[in-house]
């Protein structure tokens, strides 16, 4: 999973602050012939390329609409797939809609999986694959299973979302379903101890001593990598 974060401060539901207990993840799929992240998440961070026209979600009310979720799946602007985290995982989102049939929202996390003419074979196999990685390792942090994701149509007819019919209008034109998907995600939970976001990681070093006598350092070098840690090293400083 190729995993970034760009909060959506500037959304009225982030503002609202409220948070949730996960209990489910709701996959969702955006409805528009166009599969760039930068269309919905933004300022442009060096990878996502600029908007030309502004209309990202990140403003209070994208589109004059009140909406927003915890994450896009999409192209980058050198055209590879990634995985961009909006809002906390434990904000409640505005994902599924609103009163009774946008309970979901108070239960459940929902992300975006950018479309694009839903023709496109090799486009789709990716995000489906980042999909199924993100809910790995959505699973693994908060206790949740397979059984436990579902998509917004499955949602709408729960009674818990709005009347919509993402995803199953693009999964079964390549061989796809939501049951497909939850027994992928099954089996990545079997064999998979956790799912590791290929994000930057950061390293604190340990120097253990400093001589003036370059045989006493050669000495405790010797002493470190007996003892396991073969990645020492002496570094020479005035």
């Amino acid at each position: 999973m190729n995993l970034h974060k760009l909060i959506l401060t500037n959304n009225a539901c982030y503002k609202a602050g409220r948070t949730i207990t996960p209990k489910g993840i709701m996959v969702h799929s955006t409805g528009a012939n166009n599969p760039n992240l930068k269309r919905y998440v933004g300022p442009d961070d060096g990878l996502l390329g600029k908007n030309q026209y502004g209309n990202h979600w990140n403003q209070d009310k994208p589109d004059g609409r009140q909406v927003c979720v915890h994450g896009f799946i999409g192209k980058l602007a050198d055209g590879s797939i990634a995985t961009y985290q909006t809002l906390p995982w434990n904000m409640r989102g505005w994902h599924c809609g609103s009163g009774a049939k946008g309970s979901g929202n108070d239960t459940h996390i929902g992300f975006e999986i950018c479309e694009d003419d839903l023709t496109d074979v090799t486009y789709f196999n990716k995000v489906y694959t980042e999909a199924v990685e993100l809910c790995l390792y959505l699973c693994k942090s908060y206790g949740l299973t397979e059984k436990d994701i579902i998509c917004h149509s499955e949602g709408a007819k729960l009674g818990i979302a709005s009347n919509h019919g993402d995803v199953m209008h693009w999964f079964p034109k390549h061989g796809k379903s939501m049951d497909t998907f939850r027994a992928e995600v099954k089996v990545g939970l079997a064999f998979a101890t956790t799912v590791e976001p290929t994000t930057s990681k950061k390293y604190y070093r340990v120097q253990l001593g400093a001589f003036s006598v370059k045989a006493n350092a050669d000495a405790m070098l010797s002493k470190v990598k007996a003892a396991g840690f073969n990645d020492a090293f002496i570094k020479y400083s005035e």
